[in-house]
């Protein structure tokens, strides 16, 4: 049997080094399953991880949910579902806190909650509810955006300003790495997100019915045009 404290220490790990491709959530989705007899356990460490870490970092757990929930539920291990169920309130304040420290995660928690109710793992009613609540913090998002940038000038004449213009009205402002990190894990994101929109599926004809759809029916100008094209390929084999 597996040390309880290794595992929690493994799956803390993984947590901590999520990133925007989906083979990280799959990987701590897997490594979470694999020790299912500790799920509360391990569920408590994600909530652990979702207080302590920085609000990218908030961002990719709760994507993981999302992978973490899916699995579970296809996997017939329904304890992971509930837990997550019954906290869900809990996990969306961490990551999107009220107060607007996380007012870019608010498009990332609404994202999740659609997909979670897609799969049958959220109530719509529950879901409803927690829009209600992301409706007043995209409010504050968009109140924080606003704000002035701090002032170079301001900085070198007072070396506290940095730190006093990070924080404005209790909120703290993510560093310029922090910024960076999350425009390329949005990035790649999007693009996997064009991806699947325009991905088609592999089971039947699929790719012809949809370009037949598309394809106008056969009228006279097509046999016209038709019988033209014919004719200056003969008239060209005559040249030759």
């Amino acid at each position: 049997m597996a040390d309880p404290f290794e595992v929690r220490m493994r799956f803390t790990s993984q947590l901590q080094h999520l990133n925007a491709s989906v083979n990280s959530s799959q990987k701590a989705a897997h490594y979470a399953l694999k020790y299912r007899d500790m799920d509360e356990d391990l569920h408590s460490c994600i909530l652990e991880q979702l207080e302590r870490n920085s609000m990218n970092n908030r961002a990719n757990i709760m994507y993981f949910i999302e992978h973490l929930c899916d699995m579970a539920q296809r996997e017939n291990h329904m304890n992971f579902v509930r837990m997550m169920q019954k906290d869900i309130l809990m996990v969306v304040d961490a990551v999107a806190p009220s107060d607007g420290s996380g007012a870019a995660n608010v498009k990332v928690v609404r994202r999740v909650l659609q997909g979670l109710q897609q799969k049958n793992i959220l109530q719509p009613d529950t879901v409803t509810e927690i829009e209600g609540c992301l409706k007043e913090r995209d409010t504050i998002a968009a109140e924080h955006s606003a704000l002035s940038p701090i002032d170079a000038n301001a900085q070198r004449e007072n070396p506290h300003h940095l730190a006093t213009s990070n924080k404005l009205n209790g909120v703290t402002r993510p560093d310029k790495r922090q910024i960076e990190q999350r425009i390329e894990e949005d990035r790649e994101r999007h693009k996997r997100l064009r991806e699947s929109i325009w991905a088609i599926g592999d089971e039947g004809d699929q790719e012809f019915e949809r370009l037949w759809d598309e394809v106008s029916e056969i009228g006279e100008d097509d046999y016209i045009a038709a019988e033209e094209d014919a004719m200056e390929r003969r008239q060209a084999l005559e040249l030759e």
